[in-house]
């Protein structure tokens, strides 16, 4: 699915997909679940997970101030507190609204 709408309401992210679902992400689950490297940590060909410390994320991480389509697969959301290196693909956000249609949970 591609999304043919994404606005910010509130604190939530609203997206229309083309088979007209709506799905709904806050915010600030949004920015925890950051997929960038930074954020997220690497992985190597075995598997291990090499990540920075956690940085305190306060008011202004859980706003996003601009946001840019990256080709026709992804956004990429600039946070208020200047974070800007998360592209999060349309399948990555259908999993975090829980609508994946992998059977699969929300988080």
């Amino acid at each position: 699915m591609r999304p043919t709408n994404i606005d910010i309401i509130g604190s939530e992210l609203a997206i229309k997909w083309d088979n007209g679902a709506e799905s709904f992400i806050a915010l600030e689950k949004l920015r925890r679940y950051c997929p960038c490297a930074s954020c997220n940590g690497e992985r190597d060909i075995m598997g291990n997970v090499y990540k920075g410390p956690d940085k305190p994320l306060g008011p202004r991480s859980f706003q996003i101030v601009r946001m840019s389509n990256v080709g026709g697969y992804a956004i990429q959301p600039q946070w208020g507190d200047g974070h800007n290196s998360g592209l999060y693909s349309y399948d990555y956000l259908q999993r975090l609204a829980g609508n994946d249609n992998t059977g699969q949970a929300d988080e």
